[in-house]
């Protein structure tokens, strides 16, 4: 079924508001959601609304977090008092891209927090700003290390952000491991296959079964350069954060876990320390079509920079809508019921 990102947006934030969200931390965690959606990270959409509820209700995430941030020079130390990560994350980026026009970078350690959705999320929030940005979180066990057939790292993705002039901006977003682990996730719940060389079973062995793969481990990016990439953002966003880290980070889809205790951390830079910002955007532009420009491979037709096809889905689907499929529908509409939330018709896909 397709649905349109302002239905799916008012659904989202009225059952963030039923779950004892002030309206404003709804409406931030509901444009999160879509917009993942809009830019085809399903995994990172509307499919997670169900569990974020399934947590508030039980406690396990706050509804309506303490968030205490104390800023010592450039640093940002942040206490998330247990609630959604993408508030958490949100309310620091904003108070950040204030401290770093004041003194030209800041860096920010999130502790006490949960999953944040899409790590591109927060690099568009400092982009606007004409502030680029490197963002990082932790997530529950889902990569071995090098050489080992169990989960202690997470998946553990990396994103920068760099404005640009007229463009969307570069936005680098990638998991430390082959896939997200969220698409392992979707595909158990659709009971769809994942190709082989995405994870592995609980015996060390490739697995094509999702379910299999939850119970195993997400095989690193690049192998062993994976391992090493997971470790790094593990103890930027773990341990400096103060936050847990490897297999102290409680899994949001388990049952009878405590909190998560997510940790997540950002630097941020003010561009015009380095270069006026104009000339800055000159020398992009310039560096951006020498990309575009090296010859092609046989079958390529243009040569994209990270983050122009995110933004070409999202205009895409901003007009088309955007498809759910229909598991997550009927969660969807469940939870709708139990919260007194209408959950959209939609329209059938063509």
């Amino acid at each position: 079924m397709l649905y349109r990102a302002s239905e799916l947006t008012d659904f989202c934030k009225q059952v963030f508001i039923q779950l004892g969200l002030p309206a404003d931390d709804a409406a931030i965690a509901a444009d999160s959601l879509v917009r993942a959606d809009l830019e085809g990270n399903e995994s990172h959409g509307m499919s997670r609304l169900s569990i974020y509820a399934k947590r508030i209700q039980e406690g396990r995430i706050s509804a309506n977090p303490a968030i205490v941030c104390e800023s010592f020079g450039s640093i940002l130390k942040v206490d998330g008092d247990n609630g959604l990560g993408q508030i958490v994350s949100y309310r620091a980026i904003k108070r950040a891209i204030v401290m770093v026009q004041e003194g030209g970078i800041a860096g920010v350690f999130i502790r006490n927090s949960n999953h944040f959705g899409t790590a591109a999320y927060f690099c568009q929030q400092a982009c606007m700003d004409n502030i680029a940005v490197i963002a990082m979180t932790n997530s529950p066990p889902g990569i071995p290390p090098w050489g080992g057939k169990k989960a202690f790292f997470g998946t553990n993705p990396i994103a920068f952000g760099f404005p640009l002039r007229n463009e969307p901006p570069v936005i680098i977003d990638m998991s430390s491991s082959v896939v997200a682990r969220g698409k392992i996730i979707m595909a158990d719940k659709t009971g769809e296959a994942i190709p082989l060389g995405w994870a592995m079973d609980e015996s060390g062995k490739e697995t094509a079964d999702p379910a299999a793969a939850l119970r195993g481990a997400v095989l690193p990016l690049g192998g062993a350069k994976g391992y090493a990439l997971a470790m790094a953002i593990e103890i930027m966003c773990g341990v400096l954060s103060g936050a847990a880290y490897g297999p102290h980070v409680n899994n949001l889809y388990k049952d009878g876990d405590s909190a998560a205790n997510v940790g997540h951390s950002f630097i941020l830079l003010d561009i015009s320390r380095w270069m006026a910002v104009e000339h800055y955007f000159d020398i992009m532009e310039e560096f951006l079509r020498e990309v575009k420009d090296v010859p092609k491979a046989a079958g390529v037709d243009e040569i994209h920079y990270p983050g122009e096809r995110r933004h070409a889905k999202y205009a895409a689907r901003s007009v088309a809508g955007i498809h759910i499929s229909q598991e997550v529908v009927n969660e969807l509409t469940q939870l709708g019921e139990d919260l007194k939330v209408v959950f959209p018709k939609g329209e059938p896909s063509v």
